[in-house]
Parts: structure tokens; sequence; C-alpha cells
């Protein structure tokens, strides 16, 4: 029997296989997606993009990238700032933001940078981890705790980011009180 002759005299056996090529194509376009996603989380750790395609085609935010990992706060600074001059809307740029201003122990601006990556992307991993180490360089347990729990109800205890504020917090010695 043929494949035309099958399908001829019976169009619903037909029609199922149809469905399940399209269910399988799904399903595998799903987990690369999904595995894409966890590979992209991995590569950028707490700095986490999560518009990875816009900020890859910015010059501006590679550059800044590219001065974070070099340690150079102030150039970091000034390529961040193009890219929220261009797009204020841009979570990821102000959280880098926040992070170079914390280097630089420029505390008011990094909080100010958390907190609108915060407001733009209330589930953004690496501004939740960022400020919480923030919140730890100025004796504020409590606030880093409150950003620790958050990660945990976006990404569970196994994100990196999670662990890395987890392990911040662990290590955190309150200073000693003056007398």
């Amino acid at each position: 029997m043929s494949l035309n002759h099958v399908n001829a005299a019976s169009p619903q056996i037909h029609r199922a296989n149809v469905s399940r090529v399209v269910a399988v194509a799904r399903a595998v376009c799903v987990g690369l997606f999904i595995g894409a996603a966890g590979l992209s989380a991995g590569v950028h750790a707490a700095g986490f993009d999560s518009a990875p395609e816009v900020n890859a085609a910015d010059k501006a935010f590679e550059a800044g990238k590219k001065a974070i990992t070099a340690r150079k706060w102030e150039d970091a600074i000034k390529e961040f700032r193009k890219v929220v001059a261009a797009n204020n809307e841009n979570a990821d740029a102000h959280n880098y933001l926040g992070y170079a201003h914390r280097n630089l122990n420029q505390m008011d601006d990094s909080f100010k940078h958390y907190n609108i990556a915060l407001k733009l992307n209330p589930n953004h991993r690496g501004a939740h981890e960022y400020i919480g180490e923030g919140y730890l360089k100025i004796n504020q347990l409590d606030k880093a705790r409150e950003h620790l729990a958050r990660l945990e109800k976006i990404c569970g205890k196994n994100c990196e980011e999670y662990r890395d504020i987890a392990k911040s917090i662990a290590a955190y010695k309150a200073p000693a009180a003056k007398k």
C-alpha cells in the first residue's frame, strides 16, 4: 500500500500524523530555546543580560562589558551611559552601571542604577544579586537577604546568582561595634 493510498483512504490518520510531527517539532524548538537560555545565563553570570540579542548589537554595550571584564570601571560607566542615553529602558545597562559604580564605592549611583534595572525588569537576576552585594557593602544584611529571597522565587536555589549572593551573605561579617 502506498503512502498516498493510506492518506487518501484515511484523512484522520494523516491529520493525526501531522499533529504528532508538529508536536515533536514544537518540543524540539522549546528544548533548544531553553537550552540556549541556560547557556546564555551561564555565560553572563550575574551580569545576566535579559536582552542578549539587542545588547550584542550595541557597540557601546559590548565595549562596556569589555571594560567591566578588564575592571576599568570609569570606562565601563562611560560606555553604559551611552547605552542608556540611546535607550534608557535597557535594564542590563543600568545593572552594569550599578556594578561599575559599586566597584568605585559610589554607592548612591550604584543603588540608583540597580533600582532602575529592577523597576524595568523586576526579575532581573543579575540586578538582584548585585544590589544584594551592594547592601552587604553598606552593612545592610537584611536588605541583602530580601534580594536573596527574591532570587529564590525567580530562579530557585540552584541558579548562579542565588548561589553567589548566598555565599556572600554566609561570608558576611558585620563590622565590630565601636567602643
